[in-house]
């Protein structure tokens, strides 16, 4: 990469990074999640009364009132505060899993912190923090790691990866090497349950099992088919030359389809979070009958955060519902029925 002579702040680049998602269309222009090549089998007998579907889960000791969650997004910038605040209220009202957007700016500088308070507005919620892996190839360990759950009272880290977007960014750190040894350290030294999380693009079987290997308690696989964030990158590059590279990469990565079943085959004995382009209940409940335990979205939650508490409100229970009708037009009354509901795929077994 060409040298840039006034690298951003982190802050700086989180506003971008908000502003961009916000305004621009950054959407994999032709990459999908797969999830339309699937269909439920739907059932015209199902035998359930929906009143009594039950869409519950336990996960890290905490009982969640949906499979639903709010994905990472943001932080690390005042911007950032109201979108966090709102998106809490929402989490405790309806008692959802959530998580936070990178925690280095505020680890980095802790007058930044405010911008990530979840708990004074939701105390009840399951809570992730959030890191960068890469980030233990300049200078961070455990006492970062720690850092960042106490800073919002987390009750799981959450550890991500994004090697592409941190390849095309011109201030972006591009040392993954050795980095699995790492994370298992962490995995061992923390009194908090770690997830490992791509960004978009998707973890492959053998990312999941090494995962796995290196103690994860849950993978968020973050497919493709969302938001592209090498796209993000391409919209705010400070040269021609950047952006020609970014773009290169519109529709990179392991579709959310794929990389479900990825994770379900090399890491069959953890959880596994679906995220990455869902857009409705009913996407949540194909992820479900593809292997996974829960949904997670960040684009549409961010977009109705920027409208306002009631819009966050409205998503949840449409999306919500959305899930309960799929259920019951399948014949299953809790999730793990849903786990085992016949699904197809290109209009066939």
């Amino acid at each position: 990469m060409t040298e840039v002579t006034t690298p951003p702040t982190t802050e700086s680049r989180k506003v971008d990074h908000i502003k961009i998602n916000l305004e621009r269309d950054v959407q994999f222009p032709r990459l999908t999640t797969g999830l339309e090549r699937y269909r439920l089998l739907h059932n015209a007998v199902p035998e359930v009364d929906f009143a009594k579907i039950d869409i519950s889960l336990e996960l890290f000791g905490k009982r969640l009132s949906s499979p639903i969650f709010i994905s990472s997004m943001t932080g690390g910038t005042g911007l950032a505060n109201r979108y966090n605040r709102i998106l809490a209220e929402a989490a405790e009202s309806h008692n959802l899993a959530i998580g936070v957007g990178s925690q280095r700016a505020a680890v980095e500088d802790e007058t930044l912190a405010a911008s990530y308070d979840i708990r004074t507005a939701a105390p009840n919620v399951l809570l992730f923090a959030n890191l960068g892996v890469v980030q233990f190839n300049y200078g961070y360990g455990i006492d970062q790691c720690l850092r960042a759950v106490e800073l919002i009272g987390a009750d799981a880290l959450i550890l991500h990866f994004n090697v592409l977007q941190e390849a095309v960014q011109p201030e972006g750190d591009t040392n993954f090497a050795a980095l699995l040894d790492k994370v298992a350290e962490v995995c061992t030294s923390l009194n908090v349950p770690v997830i490992a999380k791509e960004v978009g693009w998707g973890f492959s079987e053998q990312n999941c099992r090494d995962l796995a290997a290196a103690g994860v308690a849950a993978i968020d696989v973050a497919g493709a088919g969302g938001t592209s964030w090498s796209q993000v990158e391409r919209f705010r590059a400070p040269t021609n030359f950047h952006e020609q590279v970014a773009a290169a990469f519109e529709d990179w990565g392991i579709p959310t389809t794929d990389a479900i079943l990825y994770a379900a085959a090399g890491a069959p004995k953890l959880p596994i979070l679906a995220s990455g382009g869902l857009r409705t209940g009913v996407d949540v409940a194909k992820c479900i009958a593809l292997g996974a335990a829960m949904g997670g979205f960040a684009g549409p939650f961010l977009k109705a955060a920027d409208d306002s508490i009631e819009a966050v409100d409205h998503l949840i229970r449409v999306l919500n519902t959305q899930l309960k009708v799929a259920m019951l037009s399948t014949g299953c009354r809790t999730l793990a029925d849903l786990r085992r509901a016949p699904i197809l795929k290109d209009g066939g077994r």
